[in-house]
């Protein structure tokens, strides 16, 4: 019977045959496009509520009561699951806005921890080294009161001669403290909820209590904060009020700003780096950009940002399910056999990154290696593949000294970093 089938006939066999399998293939692709956004949608917001769940800080009379504990554990939710990008690059802008102060930025050009790329990367990657130590660790666990200690330690050595001051230490933690919650609400696709910032003033609050940084420049320094809620409202108050009489022009402003943007821009083709330095004056605002000597880029720029960040927004509100645990922006590795540990991740320079096999020949290195950048394992010791001990990270001039000290430091961290709520006073409602 088959065989008696003309060419016509044929041809009509195999069109209805692609008719039904298109048919088939547009009902199931159309269900993708209904059930998929109802998915997300349902799914977006769970570990939201898995959190305040967990950790019952419903009220803001139990604000007053949150850990240090609980509140590390939140915002590590925050930084590795939740925002890891924006998270990320507001503690790098937070950084980047302490050199707007003329007497920050005068002691890193004068320490020339700023006076070439070289070194302004390996510096930036020291900072974020033991920053990533406390911020991914419990209070009381060994690495971070090492990174706090080590911390301290280099402070003090320009503390003691005044090049650090009080104020601009204040200052800098209120960056650290504020920004990331800004960033978040102006970038991300949610808001921080109160809970969620509440963490974040509790976490904060106790890393300057680790570094004994003094808070009698805030209104209630002498009876104490019932919340953290209500000790970043009076920070971000001072901070304000100190960025007025403070952030002004001058050349070290400028140096630092060119340094740090390099670090920025660091794997951004060389054509391409102008537009890139455009972008990175449009996250600043005017008080800043002024401090830092950078003219304000034209309008087409800001709309091109906007338009970038809120398409971002709208994809990952309603296409985007939420970032599995398994794939946390971490950034730590180790301690090895030898005990040293490492960063997984580079930006600039590739310090205390191990040179695996991926690392060397992966997509990221084959980018670099293409506009001449080095990848991890490159050029002998000079980016320290071995990794880091925390009590050595830091300037040149510091390496192998202040142990004795850290080991103090260490010591007296463990008696007070012990977890608990860092605020005394219980709200009157």
């Amino acid at each position: 019977m088959w065989g008696s089938l003309t060419p016509t006939h044929e041809n009509n066999v195999s069109n209805t045959i692609g008719s039904k399998v298109y048919i088939r293939f547009s009902e199931y692709y159309f269900l993708i496009l209904l059930v998929y956004p109802l998915l997300v949608a349902l799914l977006r917001y769970d570990r939201l509520r898995s959190i305040r769940k967990t950790y019952g800080y419903t009220t803001r009379r139990s604000f007053a009561h949150m850990t240090d504990d609980d509140a590390t554990e939140i915002q590590i939710a925050i930084s590795q699951l939740e925002f890891p990008f924006t998270t990320q690059k507001a503690l790098q802008f937070a950084l980047f806005r302490t050199y707007g102060i003329p007497s920050i930025s005068k002691l890193l050009v004068a320490t020339s921890q700023f006076s070439e790329l070289s070194t302004a990367s390996k510096r930036y990657t020291d900072t974020e080294v033991l920053i990533r130590e406390f911020m991914s660790h419990k209070p009381s666990d060994p690495r971070s009161l090492e990174a706090i200690a080590r911390m301290n330690y280099i402070h003090s050595m320009y503390q003691k001669n005044g090049s650090i001051r009080d104020d601009d230490m204040l200052y800098t933690l209120s960056l650290f403290a504020l920004e990331p919650s800004r960033w978040i609400e102006r970038y991300e696709w949610r808001s921080l909820e109160p809970f969620e910032k509440c963490a974040q003033g509790t976490f904060w609050k106790s890393i300057g209590d680790a570094m004994g940084i003094n808070y009698q420049k805030l209104k209630s320094a002498e009876e104490g904060w019932e919340d953290a809620l209500q000790w970043l409202d009076e920070l971000a108050e001072w901070s304000e009020q100190y960025e007025k009489e403070n952030m002004v022009p001058h050349a070290t402003n400028n140096k630092t700003a060119e340094q740090t943007v390099a670090i920025l821009l660091w794997g951004i083709p060389g054509a391409l780096k102008p537009f890139g330095e455009r972008l990175v004056s449009v996250l600043m605002d005017d008080r800043l950009r002024t401090a830092m000597m950078y003219d304000k880029p034209s309008y087409p720029h800001f709309v091109f940002v906007s338009f970038v960040f809120t398409v971002r927004k709208f994809l990952l509100r309603y296409f985007f399910l939420p970032r599995p645990s398994m794939f946390r922006v971490h950034g730590l590795e180790g301690p090895d056999p030898n005990g040293r540990c490492s960063l997984s991740v580079w930006e600039a320079a590739p310090y205390y990154v191990k040179p695996t096999f991926w690392r060397r020949w992966g997509p990221q290195a084959w980018v670099s290696k293409s506009l001449g950048l080095p990848v991890p394992g490159d050029e002998g010791a000079k980016y320290h593949p071995e990794g880091y001990n925390i009590p050595d990270v830091g300037p040149k001039a510091f390496l192998g000294k202040g142990a004795e000290s850290a080991k103090e430091t260490v010591h007296g961290l463990a008696k007070t970093r012990t977890g608990g709520c860092p605020f005394g006073r219980v709200r009157a409602d």
